[in-house]
């Protein structure tokens, strides 16, 4: 008969899950704070469901940890560390060391020994890889000045999170040293009756053996299992790899994390990296999850209850100290124009890394278990805090900065009579403004990012560095008096404040417009700004006119198809329009009518081989269908 406590346990954990994660993601929280949500929910300081076997949920999902490591050695792929190295090792690695050291120290300044105060330091100088790159996405950073310089550094703090597994040991063996017994090493079969020399050795050559299969066998090994067509049997081989290597690593006193990581970078270059990263993702997803949800379990709320303004000020001060480092190696790297502020925003939260290396520790016995507990709180406190200083910055630190755009050394813009402002020249934009000056058009191009200017100013295009939500640059562009703004910017929020802006004040300015979907066009629609395009609409109707002639239409058949289908989306553009902006029910409601609409008619037209608005460039395509069309009668 099966467990009935144990599938009773499974219903909990699956059910805080399902209910906690969703509504997570609907507050606009990462999905890691929902785990711990759903953990705090169940755990004895709430509902009471799990007690004291959340521990060892815990040390069964720690694999998980083992899985993402693994995972995060298959994207590290050689070639873009070493492109990205600058920014990877100076900015990254400058910022885990020198946070690392002033948490340390203050670590020592409160009375933690020296070996707890590095442990502290390491631990709460990583931040929140979850957190910091859902924000970038969300708000449409990750290509900016500020986004490609917290994922540099997150990429570092990733990769650190290695050796930092492999450091705990170590610091914890200070506490142990009058019983060795309880270090790691002592756990093993026979390794600890090796002498050192022996040890150092058993380890270099695991590791060599780890590059070696995977580089020169592993290829072979996945090729066979691959020919069998049996994605069991591949997931099987997948999950035997990163089990064997993390026994293997366990059997000789290294994390298991470690070498799972070595391997992965070893398979990054794989033809098989992306099917394995698929095949281990789910394994991955769900353990992680579990650990979460028995992290959020095993969080001691009496602390924080015992004294809640100790608790506070700890996380106060940790967000403190790490958004002063970071602003100054900001600095440093010359971030400016207000990058620097949301740089040091954006990483001033601990890690969800952290819940896994504090947990290892206590494990260790680095730490006891009040410190793990305290640590516990000011690392869910600190993600938790997260939102409100990205708000603080949107809200009170940039319109700060905007009021001190005198100061700001943006580029001189030189206003041609009546200009054409280009805002934005990325990939969207680019196109506008080649298409515009190959024409004889003279357009004032402008755009944010320093590096784009630089780079696009070598292949001789005159473009000026500036950022048009601030009204000075926009003025100096000559908008007053401008034939046209064309807003081609990626970031979506930024366009529309721009939009809103030149409406109030220059009513009279013709603005055509970028726009990400038909929900940011209606956005812009009710700016009064009256040319709008989709930014995406237009090439992928160009990829579905080709996928219907693969499908076997002729060419003026796929074309015409693709033309009817974009002049039916304008003409009920408006009306689906006005219902979204009264009713978004019956927004939806209309758009599915139209779907359904735009189908039948499509399908219809498909009845007439030879249509009068076909176009006489597709001779060939004509001749071939008219030929076939002959043969068939003769036959019949």
């Amino acid at each position: 008969m099966y467990n009935q406590d144990f599938f009773f346990q499974a219903l909990i954990y699956l059910l805080a899950t399902v209910v906690s994660v969703p509504l997570a993601k609907k507050l606009g929280m990462v999905s890691v704070l929902g785990y711990l949500l759903a953990g705090i929910i169940i755990g004895p300081f709430v509902l009471g469901l799990v007690g004291q076997e959340a521990s060892d949920v815990m040390h069964f999902a720690e694999f998980g940890v083992v899985l993402m490591l693994f995972v995060i050695g298959l994207e590290l792929e050689p070639a873009l560390l070493w492109k990205m190295r600058k920014s990877i090792f100076g900015l990254g690695g400058l910022q885990v060391l020198i946070t690392s050291v002033v948490i340390g120290a203050v670590a020592l300044a409160f009375g933690f020994q020296v070996n707890r105060a590095v442990g502290i330091g390491l631990i709460l100088a990583l931040s929140s890889t979850a957190i910091v790159l859902q924000t970038l996405t969300e708000k449409g950073l990750i290509k900016n000045t500020a986004g490609k310089s917290a994922f540099s550094v997150l990429l570092f703090q990733d990769i650190m999170v290695v050796p930092i597994l492999a450091i705990i040991p170590v610091l914890a063996a200070f506490n142990a040293t009058e019983n060795l017994a309880d270090t790691p090493l002592d756990k093993l079969t026979g390794m600890a009756a090796l002498p050192g020399w022996a040890q150092l050795l058993v380890i270099i050559a695991a590791i060599a053996a780890i590059i070696l299969l995977g580089r020169f066998v592993s290829k072979h090994l996945f090729r066979f299992i691959a020919e069998t067509n049996l994605l069991e049997v591949f997931t099987a081989m997948a999950l035997l790899l990163v089990i064997g290597i993390a026994l293997a690593m366990d059997a000789i006193g290294l994390s298991p994390a470690l070498g799972t990581f070595i391997a992965g970078v070893v398979l990054a270059d794989s033809e098989y990296r992306h099917e394995l990263e698929a095949t281990i993702d789910p394994f991955k997803g769900l353990l992680l999850g579990l650990f979460f949800i028995s992290v959020g379990a095993s969080i001691n709320f009496l602390l924080f209850i015992e004294d809640p303004f100790r608790i506070i000020g700890f996380v106060l001060l940790l967000v403190l100290l790490k958004f002063l480092v970071l602003l100054a190696l900001g600095r440093f790297f010359k971030l400016k124009k207000g990058y620097e502020f949301l740089f040091a925003f954006l990483l001033a939260q601990s890690s969800e890394f952290a819940f896994v290396l504090i947990s290892f520790s206590r494990q260790n016995q680095l730490f006891e278990e009040k410190t793990g507990g305290l640590l516990l709180l000011v690392v869910t406190l600190s993600m938790a805090f997260s939102p409100l200083l990205l708000l603080f910055n949107d809200k009170a630190v940039s319109p700060i900065l905007a009021r001190w755009q005198n100061k700001l050394d943006y580029d001189e813009v030189e206003a041609p009579e009546k200009p054409i402002i280009l805002a934005g020249f990325g990939r969207f934009g680019l196109a506008v403004g080649r298409l515009l000056l190959a024409n004889g058009f003279k357009v004032t191009i402008i755009d944010s990012n320093p590096a784009n200017v630089e780079v696009l100013r070598k292949f001789g295009f005159k473009l000026y560095y500036g950022d048009v939500t601030r009204p000075q640059v926009l003025e100096n562009a000559g908008i007053a008096i401008s034939r046209l703004l064309i807003l081609s910017m990626a970031e979506y929020d930024n366009a529309l404040k721009v939009a809103e802006y030149v409406r109030k004040k220059y009513p009279d300015v013709k603005i055509l417009a970028r726009a990400k979907d038909i929900y940011h066009a209606f956005e812009f629609i009710k700016l009064n700004v009256k040319t709008v395009q989709r930014e995406m609409f237009n090439s992928g109707l160009e990829l579905g006119a080709k996928a219907l002639e693969h499908l076997g239409f002729a060419r003026y058949e796929a074309y015409r198809s693709a033309r009817f289908f974009k002049h039916h989306e304008e003409e009920v553009f408006m009306e689906l329009y006005g219902h979204w902006l009264d009713d978004k029910s019956r927004f939806i409601k209309e758009s599915r009518r139209f779907s359904e609409q735009l189908s039948e008619t499509l399908v219809a037209e498909k009845h007439f081989s030879i249509h009068e608005a076909d176009c006489a460039w597709d001779v060939e395509s004509v001749r071939e269908e008219a030929a076939a069309t002959l043969k068939s009668e003769e036959q019949r």
